[in-house]
């Protein structure tokens, strides 16, 4: 398989601090690749040394086939990137803006405007070509921030946490946006190339960023990033399977002691509040003894029990255990 993104054994330090220690990633076309983990895990700093904003201390990377190192500017120009703090012009109208980034980009006069329409159309944002960039809410300013991204026709989009601070319906929106963009084959300026010499056809990959655990079940793989390394990768139903059967849900009152009742539990590993509820991770193959003596154990420390059975794990239980 060609990959759009290959990268082994990425290393970036900031004097004594790894941010990225030993990374090896590959997405292929068409693919969803999520990122996540705690605030300094490295995500962000991984992204910057793929779009080559960053230069690697070690490893070796590539995008479309192109070095990052030796052929900076021609992975740079199959890439977009959107940044955790995208900047706009907020005097400058939506439009304006996008037509800013196209010819940094080295559009000429004939190509920017037709493509930034198309673009502007895709994300939405058409009829508000006129409108100055700060008079936009914060989910359309994501919005004309992917457009900055995908106006050259990027075969690769980095995407640092897009959709942090903006409402469920906008994160919804944006989320549709980039599942068309990975479905639908892209279509190339005249006279270009890309990986495999195609003229048409191509699909997009993405990696995203994100600290939203249901956006991270949309991808079609995930990667848990812990201390500069992904300690875990897969899809995400393959990380659920890890917890198969170590998950009970709890419901009843007052909320806290029963936290405490169930993880004076020897075989409770971690007891943590989802909602109303509390989710307990058990230790291998001690669901059945869990589950018969500590109804009692609530019944005799004073809590009322309301529920108490096991449930399909899901990804937070995954990224809480990985974190710890």
């Amino acid at each position: 398989m060609q990959y759009l993104i290959h990268a082994t054994n990425l290393k970036k330090s900031f004097g004594g601090n790894r941010a990225v220690d030993g990374i090896d990633l590959s997405v292929a076309p068409g693919e969803i690749y999520g990122l996540v983990g705690a605030d300094g895990a490295g995500k962000t700093t991984t992204l910057r040394l793929l779009v080559g904003a960053l230069r690697l201390d070690e490893g070796q990377a590539s995008v479309c086939g192109y070095d990052i190192l030796r052929q900076t500017e021609q992975a740079r120009a199959q890439t977009g990137y959107l940044s955790q703090r995208f900047s706009l012009y907020e005097d400058l109208t939506v439009l304006e803006n996008i037509r800013f980034f196209a010819e940094v980009r080295g559009l000429t006069s004939k190509e920017w405007l037709p493509r930034c329409l198309e673009i502007l159309d895709f994300v939405g944002l058409a009829e508000f070509r006129d409108r100055p960039a700060g008079q936009l809410s914060g989910g359309m300013k994501q919005k004309m921030g992917l457009a900055s991204a995908l106006v050259t026709r990027p075969r690769v989009l980095l995407l640092d946490e897009p959709t942090t601070g903006v409402d469920p319906v906008t994160r919804q929106d944006f989320w549709q946006l980039v599942i068309k963009l990975v479905s639908t084959p892209l279509r190339l300026p005249p006279n270009s190339e890309n990986l495999g010499g195609e003229k048409e056809g191509g699909q997009v990959s993405v990696i995203i960023t994100t600290p939203y655990m249901d956006e991270a079940a949309r991808c079609h793989r995930v990667g848990f990033m812990k201390g500069g390394r992904i300690i875990a990768e897969g899809t995400p139903g393959e990380l659920r399977a890890t917890l198969t059967g170590r998950i009970l849900e709890l419901r009843g009152q007052p909320l806290n002691l029963l936290r405490h009742l169930a993880a004076g539990d020897e075989d409770v590993e971690d007891v943590q509040a989802f909602g109303d509820r509390l989710h307990l991770r058990l230790r291998q193959g001690s669901a059945g003894q869990v589950l018969k003596r500590l109804p009692q154990r609530i019944k005799s420390g004073g809590g009322t029990l309301s529920d108490l059975r096991q449930v399909p794990p899901v990804l937070e239980d995954v990224f809480i255990a990985l974190t710890e």
